[in-house]
């Protein structure tokens, strides 16, 4: 098999002919529009969108205008990145409304979607009811490279979403030297903890359900055994995607858990709540890499562009600062433009 990266190069170079090879060889099926098709829970995707879209909504980073001395005023506006590439693991329309939704609270202009063949169809629905209209028959990493350089049928994206296997995520990497990603997500994996009163019910479900997504799916299980410090330190070395508190004394961890994708808290807490219905996003950080990223959320679609107006005193106040930094680094240009 070719690797992911002579994949990438080839649909760089090639465009929508190495697209077309590429979906025959790898998925069996051509490159093509996704048809909407399919019996859809409509009342359900209605309901998960809307609470996707109300937390995300409460997320949106207020602008900032500020005088940070005398005659000199900076403002931080936050505005959406005009393009979003948003990549869907075969049939998981829950992924299209995780990351559709916030796109569109966000203002991105233009989304366009990726999916393997199997359950396109579901997926085009899903996205025909929630207002996207670009959904492509097109999985693996042709679909990311597609996203990250353009084709003749696909226009390249300012930015890549959502999560895949190892090999998505794998060319999500390459590309991200040219095109912005959102972080690594997938394969899927929880930590269950179980302390004091911890039903071994629930914690089978728990695990049942994670190893669902697939073979290559992480569960594991730590017990507290009475030692919250000890657990803890090992909760933030797994740095996992899920993290599912089971047990009344490791419930009180929550609030001290730095490294997390996200943590469900108690018996009514099912990680798949939060995969399907609680509004939260479920595009995580996996492989470790919660120890320095978070999951998906409104910034993830927005950018923070600053802003600086300086009066005429402003920069007589400033001029000093600027020419003695300026003449330590050698940079006799940068001290000679502040004379205006």
């Amino acid at each position: 098999m070719s690797s992911v990266q002579e994949i990438v190069d080839d649909v760089r170079a090639r465009g929508d002919a190495a697209l077309h090879e590429w979906a025959q060889r790898l998925d069996e099926a051509p490159f093509q529009r996704a048809a909407p098709s399919g019996a859809l829970p409509t009342a359900a995707i209605r309901a998960a969108a809307d609470a996707v879209r109300r937390w995300h909504a409460a997320q949106r980073p207020q602008d900032i205008d500020c005088e940070v001395l005398p005659g000199v005023r900076l403002q931080r506006r936050w505005v959406p990145v005009a393009s979003v590439g948003i990549y869907v693991p075969r049939g998981l329309v829950s992924s299209l409304i995780m990351t559709a939704v916030p796109a569109q609270v966000a203002g991105v202009g233009r989304i366009v979607v990726c999916t393997p063949p199997r359950g396109a169809g579901l997926v085009a629905a899903v996205a025909e009811l929630l207002g996207v209209d670009e959904v492509w028959v097109l999985g693996g990493p042709p679909a990311i490279a597609a996203f990250a350089y353009g084709t003749e049928t696909i226009a390249r994206v300012d930015k890549i979403v959502g999560p895949g296997s190892g090999y998505v995520n794998e060319a999500k990497l390459i590309v991200a030297r040219d095109v912005a990603i959102d972080l690594p997500a997938g394969p899927s994996e929880v930590v269950v903890v179980t302390g004091r009163g911890a039903d071994p019910r629930l914690v089978a479900l728990e695990m049942a359900a994670q190893r669902e997504h697939g073979p290559d799916s992480v569960a594991t299980v730590i017990e507290a055994d009475g030692d919250l410090d000890a657990t803890l330190a090992a909760i933030d070395a797994r740095a996992a995607e899920h993290v599912a508190l089971l047990g009344a004394d490791v419930e009180m961890l929550a609030d001290r858990i730095r490294n997390a994708g996200s943590v469900f808290v108690g018996r009514n807490s099912p990680v798949p709540a939060g995969d399907y219905a609680t509004g939260a996003n479920h595009v995580l950080p996996t492989g470790g890499w919660a120890r320095s990223v978070g999951g998906l959320g409104l910034e993830t679609f927005l950018k923070p562009i600053t802003v600086q107006r300086i009066t005429e005193a402003g920069l007589q106040l400033i001029r000093p600062t600027v020419e003695a930094l300026a003449g330590i680094e050698g940079m006799t240009a940068h001290a000679a433009a502040m004379q205006r």
